[in-house]
């Protein structure tokens, strides 16, 4: 396993990192403590969640599977770097819906970390990320709260994820301005098929000095042999993957993709996930594996190198927007 350094800290974290989402609702208990055992074997020590991962009335299960996780010991939670997410939505289906259980203001802050510390069977959150921006909250507020947890101990590095590039230069001048360290990673949706986070996000994240972490690096299952799967009888795409293959201009694009790398017999989701360890500042993308076989698979991208006549014939199909303002000005 190859290891950076995420953003301008000196932690150093593996360059694929391990999603749970599918743990709990996809995914049982016992399956998803065998995945992480895997994943921590092949030295992957990044693992990221989210407080309302499990969703629904399920909210939270999947902090407890990791939890339960380190309960059994043996390094685990010392191997670890954890990280999880603050934003969501924790009221229960079935319950009354509440105010101050969601977003980003203080009481909401450190009423979910310490439910999640509680889940996760841990005293400390290496990594807490904003899951989304809170347009209510003024940064000054929810810094306040931030650098409270960290002198207690339990949070020791912030992230942010979802957020437009001069929202992260806000949060981080307003940091500075406080005397806070401020936000050390950005979780993006950044792939192949969806490379707008190069206009703005991904040059602030490396001026600001975060590392990126790019969430669903396969788009959905589209970079990863849709069509070729469909064809032999698989899964049929869903949700954006699926909005894209009903297009024609779409289902062109990903056919030509699937071609090129059945000419140089690389696996189409593998080399999605190269792909995307070859772009500056990205730290590593998610990975979310349902199984153990899927594990495997991720894990042979990191050591697939792309060739640049490849890497040309990638950006020739999947054309980047390149950067701002060329990009919508002169």
């Amino acid at each position: 396993m190859e290891y950076t350094q995420l953003g301008r800290t000196g932690l150093k974290v593996a360059r694929l990192v391990l999603g749970t989402m599918n743990f709990g609702p996809q995914t049982g208990e016992a399956e998803s403590h065998a995945i992480m055992d895997a994943a921590l074997d092949a030295g992957i020590n990044l693992f990221d969640t989210a407080n309302v991962y499990g969703w629904g009335a399920n909210k939270g299960q999947t902090e407890t599977i990791i939890g339960n996780w380190f309960a059994k010991g043996g390094g685990r939670r010392e191997k670890t770097v954890l990280a999880t997410k603050v934003y969501g939505d924790m009221t229960l289906d079935d319950r009354p819906v509440w105010p101050n259980h969601d977003k980003l203001s203080a009481v909401s802050i450190r009423r979910a970390v310490e439910a999640s510390l509680k889940r996760l069977q841990t005293d400390h959150i290496d990594l807490y990320q904003f899951h989304h921006l809170d347009r209510d909250t003024p940064f000054d507020e929810i810094w306040q709260a931030l650098d409270v947890l960290v002198q207690q101990g339990k949070v020791l590095y912030v992230g942010s994820s979802n957020f437009a590039g001069y929202k992260i230069a806000q949060a981080n001048e307003t940091a500075a301005r406080r005397g806070s360290y401020g936000l050390v990673s950005e979780q993006c949706l950044y792939n192949l098929a969806e490379r707008r986070a190069e206009m703005e996000v991904i040059p602030a994240a490396r001026d600001y000095g975060l590392g990126v972490i790019p969430w669903s690096p396969l788009h959905g299952g589209l970079l990863g042999g849709v069509l070729k799967k469909q064809a032999e009888g698989g899964r049929r795409a869903s949700g954006r993957a699926a909005e894209t293959l009903a297009d024609p201009a779409g289902r062109a694009q990903i056919q030509a993709y699937e071609d090129l790398l059945d000419k140089h017999g690389l696996a189409p989701g593998e080399v999605a996930l190269a792909w995307l360890l070859t772009r500056p500042g990205v730290t590593g993308p998610i990975v979310g594996p349902r199984t153990a076989e899927q594990l495997e698979s991720a894990l042979r991208a990191v050591e697939l190198e792309l060739s640049e006549e490849l890497l040309a014939s990638l950006d020739e199909i999947f054309p980047g927007p390149g950067p701002s303002p060329e990009a919508f000005a002169w």
